[in-house]
């Protein structure tokens, strides 16, 4: 191996590709409705949501099940209507944390596509180095070879 084949440092890095900003990718591919479910996924998605419905409901079914009965504004048939809208915002959040969700998936893939460029740089970079070093090891081999020669041959 001579080390004129070598490619230099700068020649790797002139093959280089910027490093992608993947985050800023997604966001200027999203549509307006993209940006609405990722906003309701990123909210709905959340334990305090979570416990926000179940603090709701908890309050619903006492207020409507212990309250005096002048009090209650959703008496035991009417919990007939806290089970439709519940059911209603089942139905209308899936699609929402889906749609999200895949949104959220491709932001996976984009990243997925950068490491894999990034490997695919760093693994250059290395295989350079190793061609760098195996050089050098020829020379220092070279160079030893030339000392013990130089030793052996002075006999004063």
């Amino acid at each position: 191996m001579t080390y004129h084949h070598l490619p230099s440092l700068s020649e790797i890095r002139a093959r280089a590709h910027p490093i992608r900003q993947v985050a800023r990718e997604r966001e200027k591919r999203l549509s307006p409705m993209d940006k609405l479910a990722l906003t309701v996924t990123k909210r709905v998605g959340t334990m305090g949501f979570f416990f926000l419905i179940a603090g709701w409901s908890a309050f619903w079914l006492s207020w409507n099940l212990l309250a005096p009965a002048a009090w209650r504004f959703d008496p035991a048939p009417g919990f007939v209507l806290w089970l439709f809208i519940s059911n209603l915002i089942q139905i209308l959040l899936m699609p929402l944390l889906m749609v999200g969700q895949n949104v959220l998936n491709l932001d996976s893939e984009l990243r997925a596509q950068a490491d894999y460029e990034v490997n695919l740089q760093t693994e250059s970079y290395v295989e350079a180095i190793l061609q760098h070093l195996e050089y050098q090891n020829q020379l220092i081999a070279e160079l030893l070879s030339h000392v013990k020669q130089e030793k052996g041959g002075d006999h004063r």
